[in-house]
């Protein structure tokens, strides 16, 4: 039976594993299941129900960082690729006619979502067993770490089901959101099931069930928060809660979330110096992360690679991105700027290109990589991944308060972020937020979905001029003077071909052709 039970425990942590790997090789697909008897709790003691839970968010963690940030960033207007990219995420860069339901990074961030939503169902169904009082397999002692565990997978089904909203569903308008489809429900372990897709509304109102279920199972069992936790908060899911009710346009709900976390006892402070913004995005040591996770060498962690790619040759070290940062991104920042001195570089290394090494160029160093992540003297692009920030709070305060009409409160938001940063305080308008959101969030995935809020799209991503002169980058109506209207069909990624073979009831989104 022990054997069993570890084989079991096995099972699931290879499946988190195996999501990891796919965000970095797109041929890998999360192939394992786990094998249980149907009905039956397969967990009988506290450290069973802890290597569970720890495996939740393994899972979790798997799909952060990575190609599911990168591809939605370059997506947009923030980069222009290179002449030496490789294509790498170029038919989701240029969004031209090769981004098809085909496309590999659509396909891994619909299929590794589900993946691990499978592995979160599990977790809340095998809890169930032991929590429910009218369950013939319930624990008294093993309940209340059942809950735990059950809490914490639910807060990661909301969050995963959030990322499929938001890549595969349009933007939530409430006279339209009952009939808008967006991505299937899947609850119930169930391999032989075909889900037709719910509606955005279906899909909201469980993310705001799951979160709500989440807080009650959790609220006297977690920590209030802390800079770096590893494990869920109330923090986490209230930050979690401002992010869903900005996203239906709720915005007194979210201004009220994202201000009580800002107001939390738990510590956090923007970066306002240098060697605290060195801290906080180079070392994994800074104190505004919400939700940190944990992250060692030993466990291969997902890195955002492709806007450094640092290599050495004799003549020292160079940068060799697939991306660099457009004229449009840099431009948006006063030099001043601790976010411009420190995410950006035109002299720590040169860019090596054609052949040739360029000076004198930007490159976006956010994630150059924690040293003591790194094997060897390369920088890799790894770090501790940081879903959930204090920063995201301080510009959802202010976006929620000005359209919630308390424009006091938007302005206090928005003048401290810009404050600490050292940018220009700004007046307070839609405009203003805006830019500060894409100087803020620059790299962590967030673009295309500010985009579908806002109903923007956005004209060109003009290069960098250095870039043009020295001929390195791509140039032309699908790269630096790209346009996309806000009514484009791409700022709905396709359903993948993949599942639209295997599942007759899905669906297909406009503009991608019949199936």
């Amino acid at each position: 039976m022990t054997t069993m039970k570890n084989i079991l425990k096995n099972i699931f942590l290879v499946g988190a594993v195996a999501v990891m790997a796919a965000s970095c090789d797109l041929e890998l697909r999360p192939t394992s299941a786990i094998v249980f008897d149907e009905g039956k709790p397969f967990f009988t003691s506290v450290s069973d129900i802890e290597s569970f839970r720890n495996g939740v968010l393994s899972s979790y963690r798997a799909v952060q960082y990575g190609s599911y940030t990168q591809s939605t960033e370059v997506m947009c207007d923030g980069f222009n690729a290179l002449i030496s990219y490789g294509n790498n995420y170029g038919s989701i860069h240029r969004t031209d006619d090769t981004f098809t339901t085909s496309d590999s990074y659509a396909e891994s961030m619909w299929a590794n979502h589900y993946a691990v939503i499978k592995n979160y169902n599990i977790a809340i169904e095998q809890a169930d067993y032991v929590m429910d009082p009218d369950s013939e397999y319930y624990n008294e002692e093993l309940a209340p770490y059942a809950e735990w565990l059950k809490g914490t997978a639910l807060f990661c089904r909301a969050s995963s089901y959030m990322m499929l909203a938001r890549h595969f569903g349009p933007d939530y308008d409430e006279s339209s959101a009952e009939d808008d489809l967006c991505v299937p429900l899947v609850l119930e372990f169930d391999i032989y099931e075909k889900p037709f897709r719910a509606t955005v509304a279906e899909v909201y109102s469980q993310i705001d069930w799951d979160l709500e279920e989440a807080m009650e199972l959790l609220g006297e069992k977690v920590i209030q928060g802390a800079p770096r936790a590893a494990d869920i908060t109330i923090d986490a899911i209230n930050a979690l809660k401002a992010r869903y009710y900005l996203d239906i346009d709720d915005y007194s709900s979210a201004a009220k979330m994202a201000d009580a976390v800002i107001a939390s006892a738990a510590g956090y402070a923007l970066a306002s110096s240098p060697t605290e913004m060195d801290a906080e995005f180079n070392m994994d040591s800074g104190n505004e992360p919400i939700l940190q996770l944990y992250a060692s060498k030993a466990e291969g962690i997902v890195a955002n690679t492709i806007y450094t790619g640092v290599s050495r040759d004799a003549q020292g070290k160079y940068f060799q991105p697939y991306y660099i940062p457009s004229k449009k991104l840099i431009d948006a920042y006063s030099q001043n700027d601790l976010r411009f001195r420190t995410w950006f570089s035109n002299n720590l290394y040169p860019i090596f290109a054609n052949g040739a090494r360029y000076k004198n160029i930007y490159t976006f160093v956010k994630y150059l990589g924690n040293p003591a992540l790194t094997s060897g003297t390369l920088e890799s692009g790894a770090h501790a991944a940081k879903p959930i920030t204090i920063s995201e709070m301080y510009l959802i305060s202010a976006e929620a308060n000005l359209l919630a009409g308390n424009e006091m409160k938007a302005r206090a938001s928005l003048n401290a972020l810009q404050t600490a940063r050292g940018a220009e305080v700004t007046t307070l308008n839609m405009e203003n937020v805006k830019l500060e959101w894409f100087k803020e969030t620059v790299g962590e995935g967030l673009r295309l979905s500010c985009l579908k809020r806002w109903g923007d799209g956005f004209k060109g991503r003009p290069a960098q001029t250095a870039a043009l002169n020295a001929n390195i980058v791509n140039t032309g109506k699908y790269f630096d003077e790209r346009t996309i209207e806000p009514d484009d069909h791409v700022l709905v990624w396709p359903v993948p071909s993949y599942e639209l073979k295997l599942n007759k009831n899905l669906e297909q989104n406009p503009g991608y052709g019949a199936e």
